[in-house]
């Protein structure tokens, strides 16, 4: 498969700047019956939109197994991330992230012509994501693939520890405290992949870490109900921020009523960052999955 070339975009929203790493189908990508969906993806923390383009196996990264796949794939720099603009402290909260993102993400959709969009979000990008998704939207949202997010983290665990930093401060952990975090154990993982994901990694501010560890008790109960597409949910065996139990993987999706469908499942043999393990590849063709059925599911709602 011809490799596709990746472009960096930018988009104005309220006077900010967000940019986004794109990706056109491949050339020699198969040819759709009918159009696939725009696929928009949300970085977590301590990221730039360049995590997903990590390669965690031969196979490549989520945006060359997308665009292989016939997929348009947009993948934006939060706020603060990136060549987007940064945000104060106390302007810096996921609300903002989230109207904003949405923004840029009706602008994607009109800039490449797309008749509909799958969100894609990590970690704290899911989050967001999700609350995109809980929202009204200019653009034809089809569903919601948030990983490496779910409904509960240990107490006294790595995410409180670092949310219990001054919330001013923006940090730049060192690579060997981050991959302590990121990734599982070694057999789970390669070392090509663990330098390669070294590049996409970003100050983060402080503010993100004090509010991620409060959004599942704060946030997830009251918006969860409100989302109305597909959601797929994936969180890490060997993830040292959430709780993975299978009882907790299903009391997440519990909290979903009004979705047609929703997926959560354990991603075996993976840390926190599942993409950039050597089992990246497995969820990446299950979000495809998804992607094929929430387009399905879409045609069939206009259909009646």
């Amino acid at each position: 498969m011809t490799p596709s070339p990746r472009t960096t975009v930018e988009f104005k929203a309220d006077g900010l700047t967000i940019t986004a790493l794109t990706a056109e189908p491949a050339p020699d990508a198969p040819v759709p019956d009918s159009p696939r969906p725009l696929i928009a993806a949300l970085h977590g923390g301590t990221y730039t939109s360049r995590y997903f383009d990590v390669a965690g196996s031969p196979e490549g990264s989520f945006m060359d197994t997308a665009a292989a796949s016939g997929y348009q794939v947009v993948c934006f720099d939060r706020p603060n991330y990136g060549g987007s603009s940064p945000l104060a402290p106390e302007q810096n909260t996921f609300d903002r992230h989230a109207e904003r993102l949405a923004d840029a993400i009706a602008q994607a959709t009109r800039r490449f012509s797309a008749e509909r969009v799958l969100l894609v979000g990590h970690s704290i990008g899911g989050m967001i994501a999700l609350m995109i998704a809980a929202g009204e939207t200019d653009f034809p949202l089809v569903g919601v693939s948030a990983t490496g997010m779910g409904a509960v983290i240990p107490v006294g665990g790595a995410a409180q520890a670092l949310g219990s930093l001054p919330v001013d401060q923006t940090v730049d952990l060192p690579y060997d405290q981050r991959d302590q975090v990121m990734f599982g154990p070694d057999f789970t993982h390669s070392a090509a992949a663990v330098a390669q994901a070294h590049g996409s990694y970003a100050p983060v501010p402080v503010s993100e870490l004090f509010q991620a560890p409060r959004w599942p008790v704060e946030r997830l109960p009251g918006l969860a109900p409100k989302v109305r597409v597909p959601v797929h949910n994936a969180l890490a065996e060997f993830d040292a921020l959430w709780d993975s139990s299978p009882a907790n993987v299903a009391r997440f999706a519990e909290f979903f009523t009004a979705v047609p469908f929703i997926e959560a499942s354990v991603a075996r043999n993976t840390g926190h960052s599942i993409d950039h393990h050597t089992l990246g590849h497995a969820l990446h063709l299950r979000q495809l999955a998804f992607a094929s059925e929430c387009a399905l599911w879409a045609r069939q709602d206009d259909l009646g």
